[in-house]
């Protein structure tokens, strides 16, 4: 059963980054969709904190929808964006070195077989989904370094289809920085 959620998860996490590199609201229902899967992928795996990212990104995802539809309004239809704040950089750096020790601690008492790659990973997501959510371009980069990390975890963990998935996550992060660079607008 695995196999074909990892399958399904590749298929739904493919559009889910088309549609948010196009920054299309209907990315966050894709996205609920592809979270739940990984959530039992991650579980039967073993990789206790990527499950709870998942379930992070259901909830991320009711809220981002909310956000992006507020300010899909605000916007003559093309990409809006929000600038990146000092203090947003800041707190975001605390929370993801406290972040991953703290996690990685608890992971590896709970028998995670990757616990410090396991844990940044999650933590880094957390606060690319945050960015995401607030349209801010760099969330992009946060991206490229966490899927990078992903890829990683699981190829050492046995989980092709869900490091093939990672791999292009890499590759449309990439890209999806690029577009938004030459095609957002900011708002207030």
């Amino acid at each position: 059963m695995n196999h074909y959620l990892e399958i399904f998860t590749l298929i739904t996490g493919v559009l889910y980054v088309i549609l948010e590199i196009l920054q299309k609201n209907a990315m966050w229902v894709v996205g609920i969709l592809t979270a739940s899967a990984a959530v039992i992928v991650f579980w039967t795996s073993g990789l206790y904190a990527s499950m709870g990212l998942n379930i992070y990104y259901v909830v991320v995802s009711v809220i981002g929808l909310i956000t992006w539809m507020k300010d899909s309004h605000t916007t003559s239809g093309g990409i809006h964006l929000r600038p990146l704040t000092a203090r947003t950089a800041l707190w975001s750096a605390i929370v993801f070195v406290f972040g991953t020790l703290a996690f990685s601690a608890l992971l590896r008492f709970l028998g995670d077989p990757a616990s410090l790659l396991d844990s940044g990973v999650t933590v880094l997501s957390a606060i690319a989904t945050l960015w995401l959510a607030r349209s801010i371009t760099q969330q992009w980069l946060l991206w490229i370094l966490a899927d990078i990390g992903s890829v990683i975890l699981c190829i050492t963990q046995q989980l092709p289809w869900m490091a093939a998935l990672y791999a292009l996550y890499v590759l449309s992060a990439v890209y999806g920085y690029y577009h938004w660079k030459t095609k957002g607008q900011y708002i207030q």
